[in-house]
């Protein structure tokens, strides 16, 4: 009775928390907010909190800590409905997950200064689907509390209570955490910032074996497609080249199936990724990083379609796109998505290549004039060869002016990160504060760059991606932690990131901070001026970012009033 009553009057202590702490015998829970990278061995987070503000459309999310004081044989959480405070509970399920950690076994070519540790250390970043866990020994472990809000949700505050169960022999605990969320008379639905992160067709490559064009196959894709849109990605890389078809008719000549293609696109539209397709690239190198870059082509040879690598001024290439583009352009108009489609050419075109490149610009524009051209450059001196320009964000830096002159002139200007910039830009590695991860989006509002590239959704191979996340790149240098992938391979679809989470937050902050920009430009740049100090500077504090985030959706919610 003396037990039941002690435990009792612990449940109601923990209730009544200000301060996103509590605990009992068994482990200790806090409150941290979701930008804040929890690590094992983690004591005190001073920055805790159990509140979110949201506006209409995005997704609220918690973190909670749960620090054991020795083993457990189970762990278990779950959340009761979020309700309004006239009543109504929320629509839309709460999703759980626990963090997992990932092996970092080596740093960055150029670390940033507030790397949170030296490799090797295990980084929280992975979020697994588990209704429970279990610890070996005493520890910290994140709990992900997700909410999609829906857009017709009532404003104003909801709260709801996660429930810890702890399991070790015959002791068991039973703890009550309270949550609030704060929603505003502010909705968001559908970004205008342009979102790509590239996706790897060959499921061999992610250790994923389904029979190819099996209804397995494509519930399998329509998973990994679903997770993008539920991430704000709003663009698609669909390769025509690599799904097109090819065939020989009587008359020894290419004939074009573009059925697969076709397939490919209406599965993402019908889970809301594509606002645009980006074409897969026609080219490559022929050889090394400074290497020409030659056309991929088909052939017919003895009666067969092979694939060769042709220079782009070649008889080869020209008689092949001078058919593949002109069908592939009234395709695209038959199916109404010509004015959606973008066309790669190569990759990363350098001052080494240029020619290469601008020969290939050539056959499009030859053969295809009215597909617009986007590519991700290293290089400015391409003029006229590109419609859509994507430099990596230290080049954007370096030669802001000049895509300023692009835009002018009716071109449009991306970004991308990858490999690189590293050092204090703004990046998405495993090793960088996950605040600047968020932050990536506010670039784009703060410079007036109208999309984001990266090319690593899920480019893992067959070794583990939790145990082996530096991935060699054909020799040195080898990819950072983080990079080549934002999701992991689950059983069923992918595992998200907090990565990936704190992607989709910071796009939807992008379209909070032009909905303001609407009504008044220069709150707005206020407001981003307060994080984005310089494309590689930046204010990093949590506390001062979520001030930061109130203030906009208060002075939004103004403006609805």
């Amino acid at each position: 009775m003396k037990r039941l009553c002690i435990l009792v009057c612990f449940v109601a202590a923990a209730m009544s928390s200000v301060m996103g702490f509590a605990e009992n015998a068994l482990l200790d829970i806090w409150s941290v907010d979701p930008l804040v990278k929890v690590f094992r061995d983690t004591l005190f987070v001073p920055d805790t909190r159990a509140e979110d503000h949201a506006a209409r459309g995005e997704t609220a999310t918690f973190q909670l800590v749960i620090r054991t004081k020795g083993s457990l044989d189970t762990l278990t959480v779950g959340v009761s409905s979020f309700v309004h405070e006239a009543g109504d509970s929320m629509a839309t399920p709460v999703k759980l997950r626990f963090v997992g950690y990932v092996n970092v076994d080596r740093p960055m070519q150029k670390p940033c200064a507030d790397q949170l540790r030296q490799p090797p250390a295990d980084y929280p970043d992975v979020l697994l689907e588990r209704e429970t866990i279990a610890f070996g020994a005493a520890g910290a472990q994140p709990v992900w509390i997700t909410l999609p809000v829906p857009t017709n949700a009532t404003p104003g505050l909801y709260t709801a209570s996660a429930r810890i169960t702890a399991r070790s022999g015959t002791a068991e605990s039973v703890t009550e955490f309270p949550l609030t969320l704060t929603v505003y008379p502010v909705t968001v639905d559908k970004s205008r910032l342009w979102v790509t992160n590239w996706f790897v067709q060959h499921w061999p490559h992610m250790n994923i074996h389904p029979e190819p064009e099996s209804e397995e196959y494509y519930a399998l894709l329509r998973r990994y497609a679903r997770n993008m849109a539920e991430h704000r990605q709003n663009v698609a890389l669909i390769s025509p080249l690599a799904l097109t078809q090819f065939g020989v008719n009587e008359a020894g000549e290419l004939t074009f199936d573009f059925s697969r293609f076709d397939r490919w696109v209406r599965l993402f539209q019908e889970e809301g990724v594509i606002g645009r397709i980006e074409g897969g690239h026609i080219g490559g190198r022929m050889g090394d990083w400074l290497s020409a870059f030659g056309a991929s082509t088909r052939v017919v040879r003895e009666g067969a379609v092979v694939s060769e690598q042709a220079a782009p001024d070649s008889e080869i290439a020209k008689t092949f796109y001078s058919r593949f583009f002109p069908a592939l352009v009234a395709h695209l108009k038959e199916q109404g998505w010509l004015e959606c489609y973008l066309q790669h050419l190569a990759d990363e075109p350098i001052a080494e290549n240029l020619d290469s490149y601008r020969a290939l610009a050539a056959l499009a524009r030859d053969y295809a004039p009215e597909l617009k051209i986007v590519e991700a450059n290293h290089s400015k001196d391409l003029t006229g060869a590109i419609d859509v320009w994507v430099p990596q964000l230290n080049y954007l830096h370096e030669a802001y002016a000049y895509y300023r002159e692009r835009q002018a002139a009716g071109n449009e200007v991306w970004f991308y990160t990858c490999v690189f910039p590293q050092g204090e830009y703004a990046n998405r590695f495993i090793e960088q504060p996950l605040i600047k991860t968020r932050l990536l989006h506010w670039i784009n509002f703060a410079y007036g760059v109208t999309g984001y590239l990266h090319w690593g959704y899920n480019h893992w191979t067959a070794d583990s991606p939790v145990t082996h996340t530096t991935r060699p790149h054909g020799g040195p240098p080898y990819l950072p932690a983080g990079d080549p992938w934002v999701v992991y391979p689950g059983a069923d679809g992918p595992l998200d990131s907090i990565r990936f989470e704190a992607m989709r937050d910071g796009i939807a902050d992008h379209e909070l901070l032009s909905r303001l920009a609407e009504k008044d430009p220069e709150a707005a740049q206020e407001v981003v001026s307060r994080h984005i100090l310089d494309f590689d500077k930046y204010d990093t504090d949590v506390e001062r970012f979520r001030a930061t985030r109130v203030a906009l959706l208060q002075a939004l919610s103004r403006e609805v009033e």
